[in-house]
């Protein structure tokens, strides 16, 4: 068996950044931290903040009073921020900058009194949280039959966001299914599907013509690796989704069959190598990776904690 792996692959800067505001909030503040749902989508990244004194919790009222605590990178609604600060809760927002980006443009449409199309998965953490930033109605879809359904007040004054870890090419369906049944309707194209997932899609696309069979590396529960898996799929290939090396069947895999391997934008490369070296046990010698242009965006972590690092080394000093 051949092996070759998809890049970019694996984290993405809204991760990396996530992950990042956890650490540095335990070693500034120390544990307990309190984190509002998962601060990304996948087992084991939270397993290993858990260990290190992170506390995930469903609800703020599982969080004491005054208590450090973080909101996900997924963002969160308008209604549990107050709820926060009713409760003088020290916030640390880790929303992904992508994810704040589709809130404010959700807002402005709505501010100016435009109804409001969510496309994407309902009860998604992240659908959730931009549904509860808009004020006016607004209404949530995710296929092209669900624009049928929609009851629209005024046709002239509609508007439509995405949600950023979604297929490009299924959401491109559905944003012309709206504009063929409201011509007028106002959108950022695909501009809202953040350049990490298309990224990993693309390279997907790419891979599929030099492999037979695709393992995607990711939580069941990512919508991003869901969206891998199917993109692998759409180009007929066989498309697994495994959480880890565990999940893995040696059935899958025939003499000569060619492997290709991604991950998720939430899982981490540990996983991908702990799959190579299963594949390893089944013979796999030839490994290699795709020639791309590695990604280099990167985002800073909220100036509450930069503040706060910041005094601590001052205070060393003095």
């Amino acid at each position: 068996m051949e092996v070759i792996l998809a890049q970019p692959r694996g984290f993405c800067a809204g991760v990396v950044r996530a992950i990042d505001v956890v650490e540095t909030a335990l070693d500034v503040y120390g544990p307990p931290v309190y984190v509002l749902h998962e601060i990304v989508h996948n087992h084991h990244v939270v397993e290993d903040l858990r260990t290190r004194g992170a506390i995930f919790v469903e609800n703020l009222t599982e969080v004491p009073s005054g208590a450090v605590t973080i909101f996900s990178a997924h963002g969160v609604a308008t209604a549990m921020v107050e709820e926060a600060s009713r409760r003088k809760l020290e916030i640390i927002d880790a929303t992904c900058p992508l994810v704040t980006k589709v809130h404010l443009q959700a807002q402005r449409y709505s501010l100016r009194g435009f109804e409001v199309v969510i496309i994407g998965h309902p009860g998604h953490p992240e659908v959730e949280g931009t549904r509860g930033r808009v004020t006016g109605p607004v209404h949530v879809i995710s296929e092209c039959e669900d624009v049928d359904k929609l009851d629209i007040k005024d046709p002239q004054r509609i508007a439509y966001v995405t949600q950023t870890t979604l297929s490009v090419d299924d959401t491109r369906d559905v944003i012309d299914t709206l504009r063929q049944r409201y011509p007028a309707i106002q959108g950022p194209d695909l501009d809202g599907i953040c350049y990490a997932t298309q990224n990993r899609q693309n390279a997907v696309r790419d891979l599929a013509d030099q492999v037979d069979l695709l393992l995607v590396v990711g939580a069941r529960n990512s919508s991003n690796s869901n969206r891998l898996r199917e993109v692998g799929q759409q180009a007929g290939l066989s498309a697994y989704l495994v959480q880890d090396a565990s999940e893995i069947k040696q059935e899958w895999f025939t003499p000569g069959v060619r492997v290709g391997i991604t991950a998720g934008a939430s899982a981490p490369e540990v996983l991908v190598q702990g799959v190579l070296d299963r594949l390893r046990s089944y013979g796999v010698q030839s490994v290699r990776e795709m020639d791309a242009e590695p990604e280099t965006t990167t985002f800073r972590i909220p100036v509450v904690l930069s503040n706060k690092i910041t005094k601590a080394k001052q205070n060393q000093v003095g």
